[in-house]
């Protein structure tokens, strides 16, 4: 019986790695059909070259090398002030009109059972530039290494009329619904997550959400 309870857990683990590794396969699809906006800072090769290399690792057994990666590191406990990417499969999706499927987030509180973060992803990418750079503003410092952080938090976010883009993109999250390891981006590489065009939203095309989002500061 022991034996078998092991092959039946394994079989589960199985199907759960091969259902992660088919929503990698079309994620890595999608970022090879799609090119970036003209004006992004930073050139398109290098972002595909380096977001194909972190997603893979991003899925690889090998947690050593995950987590001696510096701009791409799996993480136990996200920690307030930085960004993250991972999988989610959310709680309520039956009855939300939209949501995202893989996620970029900024970390800015914990919750019970999870933590609340602002995703990227629900601005399009021009308002989401904008957004992002008066988030800096909040960074405790300029170094963009390991020590760097924006120092944020619900009260400030909804006290800043400079900041009122972050309406659409404040949600919760359970950390039982993500469905993949949880990774680190480095502060050094956030310029280049945030225009990936790695949004994965469900019941609604980006367009949509994209307008939907603007309607709301």
């Amino acid at each position: 019986m022991i034996c078998r309870g092991w092959e039946l857990n394994s079989s589960v683990q199985r199907s759960q790695r091969n259902s992660i590794n088919r929503d990698m396969a079309s994620l890595f699809d999608k970022v090879q059909a799609q090119a970036f906006r003209s004006d992004v800072r930073r050139g398109t090769k290098r972002s595909l070259d380096w977001f194909r290399e972190k997603v893979t690792l991003m899925t690889s057994v090998n947690r050593k090398r995950l987590l001696s990666d510096e701009a791409l590191k799996q993480v136990n406990t996200p920690l307030i002030g930085r960004m993250f990417m991972y999988f989610y499969d959310p709680k309520h999706k039956k009855t939300l009109p939209f949501y995202d499927k893989f996620p970029l987030i900024i970390m800015v509180d914990k919750a019970p059972d999870g933590f609340y973060g602002i995703n990227l992803h629900y601005l399009e990418p021009r308002l989401r530039a904008k957004f992002f750079d008066k988030l800096l503003e909040y960074s405790n410092n300029e170094k963009y290494d390991k020590t760097t952080r924006l120092k944020l938090s619900y009260d400030l976010l909804k006290n800043a009329t400079k900041l009122s883009a972050f309406k659409p993109c404040y949600k919760r999250y359970l950390t039982k619904h993500i469905k993949s390891r949880i990774s680190e981006v480095a502060s050094s590489e956030w310029e280049v997550a945030l225009f990936l065009p790695t949004e994965q939203f469900k019941k609604s095309g980006k367009d949509k959400v994209w307008k939907n989002s603007a309607s709301q500061f």
